[in-house]
């Protein structure tokens, strides 16, 4: 368990707009937040529920979470902006320590604040925790091939094309293809 290794300061990443490690308290703003990206996000996420979309159902979420990073194997965080509340989402999913050491990156920035590099500047400081918080050694991540933007930012984010993997993840309804990234962080030798 390494729950010492979540307890980061929020980071600025602009002007009114901060990078911090998911509360307990935040299942309000992130049902909002899920409310106002619906469209935005459906092409890359998979199909919810109508209960994913309620206070109740993000708090019942953000418990499993929460335990979850408890036990050390994921590593949620927010963006929230000082006038809108949440923003976005970065999550380190699938931690493993041991030889492998590595986990897998998940994010998503609020339709109206996509395109002012918040996504670049939020991953850019979870890869710095990853690496110097939580030891770790590589982080993979995916975007179903039409997603360029995201794409984007993992470049920007020092992220090299692995490949693409067919039918990886069941998105928007369908099982759909991913380019796969990954950003090793260092050389160290893997701790416990």
């Amino acid at each position: 368990m390494i729950t010492d290794a979540y307890a980061i300061e929020p980071y600025p990443l602009a002007p009114g707009v901060l990078l911090r490690p998911l509360a307990a308290e935040d299942a309000g703003g992130l049902a909002l937040a899920y409310v106002r990206n619906r469209d935005h996000l459906r092409p890359w996420e998979p199909r919810r529920d109508e209960a994913f979309f309620t206070e109740e159902g993000q708090a019942a979420r953000l418990r499993d979470l929460l335990a979850m990073r408890h036990a050390g194997r994921v590593s949620p965080w927010v963006v929230t902006d000082q006038q809108d509340g949440i923003v976005g989402v970065v999550n380190l999913n699938n931690i493993v320590q041991g030889a492998w050491h590595s986990c897998n990156l998940g994010y998503w920035i609020d339709a109206g604040h996509a395109g002012r590099g918040l996504g670049t500047a939020a991953v850019t400081a979870v890869c710095r925790a990853a690496d110097e918080r939580l030891g770790l050694h590589r982080i993979e991540a995916g975007t179903v091939t039409a997603n360029a933007a995201s794409q984007r930012v993992l470049a920007k984010c020092g992220f090299e094309l692995i490949g693409t993997a067919r039918k990886y993840l069941h998105i928007d309804g369908e099982w759909r293809d991913h380019v796969l990234f990954q950003r090793i962080l260092n050389d160290r030798q893997p701790t416990a």
